[in-house]
């Protein structure tokens, strides 16, 4: 895992002051456009999604998508889009949730989860959590089961982790990277 960790990381990019001043983003396009470094993440996503039992992967708009639709393909399993609030056709499920400042709502189509289903949220980055808290209580809602989040970063100084813990019920969350 050492190597795959080095690869990943050394295909990420920091960027200073961005979206504002004194924030380091950290920018997966370098590694997106790399095709081993980006076959390797997608095989260890689908490492994770098999090992979780998943029957689907959801993506978390947007990079969840760029990120889960390859690793639903690779683990053979239906890809579910959570998007922002009015942007999916027909009868939706909604969640809203707290922002720094203001709030947000995610949507899921409501016929494409399922009793059935074990879900695995995939994103490229966990921060505070509340987008994949919100897809937690979404996919239950849903009447899924959450058989976890896989994430390609952890940015561990924003204790997102903590937050999913008890959100999670005991279904693993697992970061690739952790910053």
């Amino acid at each position: 895992m050492t190597d795959i960790k080095e690869l990943l990381f050394s295909r990420i990019r920091d960027v200073a002051d961005y979206p504002e001043p004194g924030v380091m983003f950290k920018d997966i396009t370098p590694l997106l456009a790399d095709p081993a470094a980006f076959t390797a993440l997608t095989d260890a996503l689908a490492e994770i999604a098999g090992r979780t039992g998943a029957t689907k992967v959801v993506g978390l708009e947007a990079r969840g998508f760029i990120l889960g639709a390859p690793v639903a393909v690779r683990a053979g399993l239906g890809f579910i889009p959570v998007r922002k609030a009015g942007k999916l056709p027909g009868a939706t499920l909604g969640q809203a949730y707290d922002l720094e400042y203001g709030s947000a709502e995610i949507e899921v189509h409501a016929e494409d989860l399922s009793a059935e289903d074990r879900v695995l949220i995939v994103d490229d980055v966990l921060a505070t959590g509340g987008t994949a808290e919100a897809a937690i209580q979404l996919i239950r809602r849903a009447g899924a089961e959450v058989a976890g989040l896989a994430v390609l970063m952890e940015l561990g100084f924003l204790a997102g982790r903590p937050r999913l813990e008890t959100a999670l019920e005991g279904a693993p969350l697992e970061a690739l990277l952790v910053v």
